[in-house]
C-alpha cells in the first residue's frame, strides 16, 4: 500500500538499457517482481497444475514463522518473503531454497515501535520484496513512518536502508504498495496524508534520486510498462490515473477517476490502461494510453485484488465474487460467472488459463476465452490466501494461512506434478 530534484549527473544516475528498462526485466523462469516477469501477472510458457489440495501435487511445503500477506519472489535459487511478529515487535525478511523450501536465513530489520492500529486484514509485513541482483529490498511501516531495508540476498546482511519519511494515513489501515525496480532505480510509493510522494531511490545506496509529488493516502503499487512507444511509470489512486516518466518522476499526464483510494496495479494492453477501485465509489476504468481521454468505464470494484489482461479482453474478479470478461475496446461485457468472495490476492495467467483465488483460500481455474465462461478446476489450500501466485518452472509457489486446527499458521507451498 505508497519533487526531489535529480542531485546527480543524469548520465550516471539515469543509465538504462533494454536489458534493465522496467518494462522487459526479470530473468527466465523466475519471479523476481510484483506481478511477475513483465508486472501484470502473465506467464504464458508456464504449465502449471490445475489441481490441488493440502496433500496432492504437493512437492514441498514450509512453515513461515510470523504472518504477513507479501507475495512470494523467486529467484533461480531462492524464495524470498516478509513477515512479522506482532508478539515480539519484529519485522524480518526470510529467504528460502526454491528447490526444498529449506530457511536458508532469517533477517530481523525492525524491533518496536509497529502500528499500534491496522487494518484487521492487513499485517504488519504486507509489501512484496523487491530484488535486483545480489540486493534485496524490504518496505516496512514502524516507528510512524516508512523504511526501505536493502540487504544482500546470499546472507540477509543490511547494506543500506533509507527512511521516506512520516507516515499518517488517513484511516489506522497500515501499508501494502510494495517496491518495484527500473534499471539502476528502486521505485516507491510513500502515499498519505503528508508528505505524499513516489521516490526514485539509488539501489546501490538508497539515496533519493526524484520524488514525484502525490496528495493523500493511497495503497497501490505502481508498475512501469512501454505503451505509446515509451516506458511509462502508471499508478491509480486520489481520484486519477496518472503517468509518470520512470526516470525523472515527471508527470506526463493524468485523467479523472471517479475512486478516491485503490490498491490494484494497472493492467495494459497496446493502447490502452487500465485500473479499479472502490472507495468512496466503485469504478473500473480504462483511458488511453498516452492519456488523452478516458474510452469507458463500468461500476464494478476490483478493489485490493489486480485484474489481468490476456489478448484484447480485461479479467477481473470483483470484490462481490464475480469473474468479469470486458472486451477491451469498448468495455462491454462478453460474460460473467459469479465464483467467490472477499478477494485480496492477484490473478495469474499461464498456458491459457487464468488462476483466480479467494481470501478464503479457494482457487478457481478459467479458460481465458472471451467466447463464455468455462471452468478447469477449483481447488483448496489452507483456509486463507492474501499473497499472489508466483509461476516458475512449471510449479506454483504460493502462501497461505490455515486455522483449521485452533492456531494459525503460515505455510509456503510448492504445488506441481
Amino acid at each position: 500500500m505508497k519533487n526531489f530534484v535529480a542531485v546527480c549527473c543524469l548520465v550516471a544516475v539515469f543509465s538504462f538499457s533494454p536489458q534493465t528498462s522496467g518494462a522487459q526485466q526479470s530473468e527466465p523462469d523466475q519471479w523476481a517482481r510484483w506481478r511477475g516477469p513483465q508486472g501484470d501477472g502473465t506467464a504464458p510458457a508456464q504449465k502449471p497444475v490445475t489441481t490441488w489440495d493440502q496433500s496432492s501435487n504437493v512437492l514441498w511445503k514450509s512453515k513461515i514463522s510470523g504472518k504477513g500477506h507479501s507475495s512470494p519472489i523467486v529467484t533461480t535459487e531462492k524464495i524470498f518473503l516478509t513477515t512479522s511478529d506482532e508478539a515480539q515487535g519484529t519485522q524480518s525478511v526470510l529467504c528460502y531454497t526454491r528447490s526444498a523450501g529449506d530457511l536458508l536465513w532469517s533477517k530481523v530489520v525492525n524491533k518496536g515501535a509497529l502500528p499500534t492500529k491496522i487494518h484487521q486484514k492487513n499485517t504488519h509485513a504486507s509489501p512484496t520484496i523487491a530484488i535486483n541482483g545480489d540486493l534485496v529490498f524490504a518496505l516496512f511501516q514502524n516507528h510512524e513512518e516508512q523504511k526501505v531495508t536493502a540487504l544482500r540476498s546470499d546472507d540477509g546482511e543490511v547494506v543500506w536502508e533509507q527512511t521516506l519519511g512520516t507516515y499518517v494515513g488517513l484511516y489506522p489501515f497500515g501499508v501494502g504498495a510494495s517496491p518495484i525496480l527500473y534499471g539502476d532505480l528502486l521505485i516507491v510509493p510513500h502515499e498519505n496524508e503528508e508528505h505524499s510522494k513516489i521516490f526514485g531511490l539509488d539501489v546501490h545506496t538508497g539515496e533519493k534520486r526524484w520524488a514525484a509529488r502525490r496528495q493523500h493516502t493511497n495503497y497501490s503499487t505502481p508498475v512501469v510498462a512501454n505503451v505509446g512507444g515509451k516506458d511509462q511509470l502508471f499508478i491509480s489512486g486520489q481520484s486519477s490515473v496518472t503517468s509518470f516518466d520512470p526516470r525523472t518522476g515527471k508527470k506526463n499526464w493524468s485523467v479523472p477517476a471517479r475512486w478516491k483510494v485503490t490498491c490494484g496495479t494497472m493492467v495494459w494492453d497496446a493502447d490502452r490502461v487500465y485500473a479499479s477501485g472502490g472507495y468512496p465509489v466503485q469504478q473500473t476504468i480504462a483511458v488511453a494510453g498516452d492519456g488523452s481521454k478516458q474510452i469507458w468505464d463500468a461500476p464494478i470494484k476490483a478493489y485490493e485484488q489486480s485484474m489481468i489482461v490476456v489478448g484484447n479482453h480485461l479479467y477481473s474478479l470483483s470484490d462481490r465474487g464475480v469473474i468479469y470478461c470486458f472486451e477491451g475496446a469498448t468495455g462491454n461485457v462478453a460474460w460473467k460467472q459469479r465464483f467467490e468472495g472477499p478477494v485480496s490476492a492477484s490473478p495469474v495467467f499461464a498456458n491459457g488459463l487464468i488462476y483466480f483465488t479467494a481470501e478464503s483460500g479457494k482457487t478457481i481455474v478459467v479458460k481465458a476465452s472471451p467466447e463464455k465462461f468455462e471452468s478447469v478446476a477449483t481447488n483448496q489450500l489452507g483456509t486463507s490466501a492474501f499473497a499472489s501466485f508466483a509461476l516458475v518452472d512449471h510449479k506454483i509457489i504460493t502462501r497461505v494461512g490455515d486455522d483449521s486446527t485452533g492456531a494459525y499458521q503460515e505455510w509456503l507451498y510448492c504445488l506441481g506434478e
